[in-house]
């Protein structure tokens, strides 16, 4: 089992940048990747940004790229979101997923753990 901790939401104004972070623990070798998905009132949740857990790989979904950046600290089993430029369209409950399996995977479906998601709120 694996479990996931996200800190680091807040309100912050449009232009503004914000850090989240989502730490695991338990059995993490098990982990072969690690994502972010985020979920706005009334939409669906989606794929924002995943990492393999050996930090080799990188995947951005369009709408984030150039202004997100997916880390992770490997002493710490922490992974990190770095949002800058947010716009009020990102407010949201950014959820952290976790995957068993090594093919790369953008469906909240294909995921097999959860943290229990932070809110993201960003005023125009």
């Amino acid at each position: 089992q694996v479990q996931l901790v996200e800190s680091g939401g807040g309100l912050v104004q449009a232009g503004d940048s914000l850090r989240l972070s989502c730490a695991a623990s338990g059995r993490t070798i098990s982990i072969n990747t690690l994502a972010w998905f985020r979920q706005a009132p009334g939409k669906e949740r989606e794929f924002v940004a995943l990492i393999t857990w050996n930090s080799l790989y990188r995947y951005y979904a369009n709408s984030v790229k150039g202004r997100f950046t997916i880390s992770r600290d490997n002493a710490k089993s922490t992974v990190y979101l770095q949002m800058n430029s947010l716009n009020s369209d990102e407010t949201a409950v950014y959820y952290c997923a976790a995957r068993r399996g090594d093919e790369w995977q953008f469906a909240p479906s294909e995921y097999d753990y959860w943290g229990q998601g932070t809110q993201v709120t960003v005023s125009s």
